[in-house]
């Protein structure tokens, strides 16, 4: 793992889904369709080892299991299906994209200069909604809820494999319902791909609504340019402590 993708002295998550993915994905030839990652430890930036095993490879679809190791310890392991978006011509979406600012005068997310924010942030270019960053001025919202832009600092594509980034590259919403805003350690990381994504920054929007018994869920949306919902994601994770 390269340094500049930490949270802290962490890896991200959504950076070490991605890396194991596209380990799997090389193994299996397509593309991630649907991936789950069950975090085992904290993981700095330095060498690692992922070892993918294929659990079944059929004409469309290929099931695999990934470890993502150092020194023999596991750090991550993952379990996705991999192959095309199959695509068909039945639609029923009851949903939008969030209602956002044009990304050019959207508020950026702070950079690593600015603690507590981390080094990832210097890699991406992301935007929050007017008023979503109300938590880093002791003004939370009060909804744990967060919505923006993402898009690579460098303006890299965003492809199959760059969602299961994004579906990770957020403050978390819970950082607006008031509690402290502190590091927020994944247990559990899934996110579906339903489109490739045409170009341009995604919308995405991301909420919790059951923060309770020492864990809470977030629920996320990727929408494209073309207002079409690429990716959808669900974590669940531990409540933060100051």
């Amino acid at each position: 793992m390269r340094p500049g993708w930490e949270i802290g002295a962490v890896s991200n998550g959504g950076y070490l889904l991605a890396l194991a993915a596209r380990a799997m994905s090389e193994v299996a030839e397509r593309p991630p369709l649907t991936v789950t990652g069950h975090y085992l430890a904290p993981v700095p930036p330095g060498p690692a080892i992922a070892e993918v095993e294929i659990v079944r490879s059929g004409r469309r679809f290929a099931t695999l299991r990934a470890t993502l190791q150092r020194d023999g310890r596991p750090l991550l392991t993952v379990l996705g299906t991999f192959g095309r978006v199959p695509g068909g011509d039945v639609a029923r979406i009851d949903g939008a994209p969030p209602e956002l600012d044009p990304y050019d005068v959207s508020q950026p997310v702070a950079g690593s200069g600015e603690p507590p924010f981390p080094t990832i942030n210097d890699r991406l270019a992301n935007r929050l909604r007017r008023g979503d960053d109300g938590f880093r001025f002791g003004a939370p919202t009060g909804r744990a809820e967060v919505a923006g832009w993402f898009a690579f600092a460098d303006e890299g594509p965003i492809d199959e494999l760059a969602l299961l980034l994004a579906a990770d590259a957020f403050p978390p919403a819970v950082f607006n319902s008031g509690l402290p805003v502190a590091w927020v350690p994944t247990i559990e990381l899934t996110v579906h791909v339903r489109a490739v994504p045409v170009a341009g920054p995604l919308r995405v929007l991301f909420r919790s609504r059951f923060i309770s018994g020492g864990l809470l869920d977030e629920d996320g949306e990727l929408w494209d340019t073309s207002g079409r919902l690429v990716a959808q994601s669900r974590q669940l994770s531990l409540i933060p402590r100051p």
